[in-house]
This record gives C-alpha cells, structure tokens and sequence, in this order.
C-alpha cells in the first residue's frame, strides 16, 4: 500500500510539472523602469525632465496602484496554478470515548468504557485534470495577467507624457510671461509718448484711446499668463505624486524633429491594440472551459497515517492506517446552465473579434491624426519663426532709420512692439511641435517612432 501511494503521488507531480514550468518565468518582477522609456525623453536634452520622470516613478500614486494591479493578477494565477496540483493536508485528531453497556451482541454485552483515540493522518487530493480543463482555467488568467500588464503600461506612457506636456507647456508659460512683461513695458512708453502727443496736439484722442486699451489688454493677458504657471506647477507637483518637489525648468526648449511617414506596424506597440488582442486569446481559453465543464471529473484522494487507541502504540505497525480511491463526478442535469455559460461565453469571444477590429481602426486614425497635426504645426512653427526673422530685420532697420531721424521715437517703439508680438507667436508655434511630437509618442504605443520612419509608399 505504502508503494502504491507514493506512485500516486508521483503520478500527481508528473502531471503538473509542465505547468510549472510554464509560470516558473513569472515569478521575477519587470524592472518597471524600464516603463519610463528615458531613452526616448532623453531626446529633449532637458536634465530637468528626466528628474521629473524619476520622481514621478518613486511617488505617483497611480502608477503605485498600477503595479500592485499586475501583482495582484500575478497572484491570482498563481492560484489557479495550485489548483492543478495535489494538495496533501495533516488533520490530527485526539478523542475520549464514554460508550454505555447496552450495546448488544447478541447474548453478549459491553460493558461501560471509555478508551482515548489517537488519529494522525496525512491527506492528500487531487483532481484528475484529464481534460486539461484546470490547465485551461491557468491559461486563461495567465493571459488576463498580460492585459493587467498591458494597463499598467498604459498608465506610465499616459502619466509621462502628461507629464512631458505639462512640463513644457510650463516652459511656455514662463517665456511668454517674459515675453508679455517686455510688451506691458513697451505699450507704457507708447501710451506715454502718445499722452504727450494729445497734450502738444499732435495727436487725436482716438489715438490716445486705443493705445491705453491695447496697455489694458496686455496687463490682462499678463495676468492669464502668472495664473496659468501657477495651475501648471500646481498640476505638475500632482503628477510628480510629491507636492514638496520643487519646480524647476529650462529656460527653453528644442523641437523634435518628425518623420514624414510611419510604419503601420507601431500599432502593435499599443497596449490597447496588445490587450485586444490579448482578450481574444482569453475568450478563446474560456470558450474550450466551458465545453470541458460537460465533461466527468475524477478526484484522488487517500490517506496515510497512525491510528491508535494507546499513545505508546501510536507508530506501531499494527496502528497503520491508509486508504486510496478515485471518485469520479458528473453534472447529470444543471437546468441549462452550463448550456447558457458555453453560449455566454461564444458570444464574449464574438465581442472580442469586434473590439479588436475597432481598436485596430482607432489606432490608425489616432496615429494618423498625430502625425498630420504634428506635421501642419512644423509648418506653422517655419512660417513663425520666418516671421519673426523679418520683424526682427524690420526692427534693426528701424533702429538705423531712428539714428539717421528718418523715423519717430514712437515708431520705433512700434516696430519693437511687432517683434514682440511675432516672438509670442513663435513662442506658441514652437511648443505647439513638441506636443504633437509627445502625441504621436502616444499613439505609437510608447516607443522612439523616429526609429521606426518608412518610405512614403509605407504611409498609414
């Protein structure tokens, strides 16, 4: 008997070591960090960026919640694992019988007594997965680990771009509060060189008007501007997950330059397009479950141990005790159940046929639609920054035009003040380049697209 419950045992383990290997690999943790992709951030040349990230990686809450998501997944495929092997369990037991004399046998008697009971057993179970159906049921949540994973990957491209986008719009704000300061000061000597003007008459007071309006208009967008640093710092400590960081930032920033195409393969970096995918597969797993529920299930059980009714005879041949035995079980009727749970489950994987096939199509769109805003704000960024090169020639000849008198003080001031105003605009364009460039980052899955450019002929 002894042999024969070993080889039962051995039978269980030999089943369920390919299982085994299989989530082995598992049990070591991503470096998370790897999540950040700095290699792509450190294409903007900004130290400060790269801190933010990593600061970020050490407090934001959710990417905390994040990773204890995947861990969580990783557990609960653990425990199904564990239900693919035998469970051996120890239930020892110590019991004082009182029996009474009318217990009859025949002409005889027993007499009162009372014994004690000592009961040590090891118990072990284990269901016969002949269908491979608990093997399944891993399979399936091993899969659902992976779209926990591809979550959490989301949440960092998400959180990092976001911070990226808020970190530069920062970097805007301040230039053009710098920017706008020059103009308030500038539209100051303008109204009080107009002042005078109306005073000598010279002017009409029309002029004198509009001039102080246009110094109201750009105190107040001085104003939008000192407010909205304020909300982008205070947004920026959210996403750092640490409001005692303290903020600081470039005095400007470069433009990333864009490809003029882009492989339709960097969909398949997407965690959304990844975790479509991914749900097919589970949908898969558990339409062949539900089959398999129809099928007998076989449990093995047995027992080795001591039972004796005297301590000193406890581990004394004649108390061993062993059994061993197979129970095999069938759903004979279940009202329909199982027939509604394989129909339910049909109709999740048709679901998922479709989900995939529309996440394709949005993918596209949005890489598509990344790519073209990224390539009409390079063009607005040129025709600014062009721009702003012949305000700044008009500004120089102006300059030359004061010296030899062929130009008033307060023209000149004009021709500054439209320098000024072109500055602001290529403030804006140039910016404008770098967000489309971090939303083409998005909707590329996360991953350096500028490694990934094609011919045209390739285009999306």
């Amino acid at each position: 008997m002894k042999k024969l419950l070993t080889i039962v045992f051995l039978l269980c383990a030999f089943f369920s070591v390919n299982a085994a290997y299989s989530i082995q690999k598992d049990v070591e943790n991503q470096d998370k960090t790897e999540l950040l992709n700095l290699n792509w951030w450190q294409k903007f040349n900004d130290e400060n960026l790269l801190n933010y990230m990593l600061v970020a990686y050490d407090n934001n809450q959710d990417l905390k919640t994040a990773g204890l998501n995947t861990q969580q997944a990783l557990q609960v495929t653990k425990m199904s694992f564990s239900k693919e092997l035998p469970t051996l369990s120890f239930d020892g037991q110590y019991q004082r019988e009182f029996e009474s004399s009318d217990q009859w046998f025949g002409d005889m008697v027993i007499p009162n007594y009372n014994q004690s009971r000592f009961l040590l057993p090891l118990t072990m179970a284990y269901e016969f997965d002949i269908w491979g159906k608990n093997r399944l049921k891993t399979k399936s949540l091993k899969v659902q680990e992976e779209i926990v994973k591809q979550d959490e990957k989301s949440v960092y491209i998400s959180l990092t771009s976001a911070i990226a986008g808020n970190y530069f719009n920062l970097i805007k704000a301040q230039n053009l509060i710098k920017n706008q300061n020059e103009l308030v000061e500038l539209q100051k000597e303008i109204v009080s060189k107009e002042e005078k003007k109306y005073e000598a008459g010279l002017s009409p007071v029309i002029e004198l008007i509009q001039e102080r309006q246009a110094l109201q208009f750009f105190e107040a967008e001085l104003n939008d501007l000192v407010e909205k640093e304020d909300l982008l710092k205070n947004r920026l400590l959210v996403l750092l997950g640490d409001n005692q960081t303290k903020i600081q930032t470039s005095e400007d920033f470069e433009i990333l330059d864009v490809p003029d195409s882009l492989s339709p393969d960097l969909i398949q970096n997407r965690p959304d397009v990844v975790k479509s995918a991914n749900y097919i597969d589970k949908a898969r797993f558990d339409v062949r479950i539900a089959k398999k529920d129809f099928l007998p299930s076989f449990l093995i059980y047995g027992q080795v141990g001591f039972n004796a009714y005297q301590l000193n005879k406890i581990f004394t041949p004649s108390s061993w005790l062993s059994n061993l035995g197979v129970a095999p079980s069938i759903d004979l009727f279940t009202g329909g159940f199982k027939t509604s749970v394989l129909k339910y489950k049909k109709f999740e994987y048709e679901k998922a046929l479709q989900g995939y096939q529309k996440v394709i199509l949005v993918s596209v769109q949005e890489l598509n639609d990344s790519l073209l805003s990224a390539k009409i704000a390079r063009k607005n960024y040129d025709n600014m920054y062009n721009n702003f090169i012949f305000e700044d020639n008009l500004c120089n000849l102006s300059s030359k035009q004061l010296a030899i008198g062929s130009k008033s003080e307060l023209e000149h001031l004009k021709a500054k003040q439209a320098l000024l105003i072109a500055k602001k605009n290529e403030i804006n364009a140039k910016a404008n380049c770098l967000l489309t460039a971090i939303s083409i980052y998005k909707a590329a899955g996360g991953i350096d697209y500028t490694q990934n450019s094609n011919t045209k002929d390739e285009n999306i």
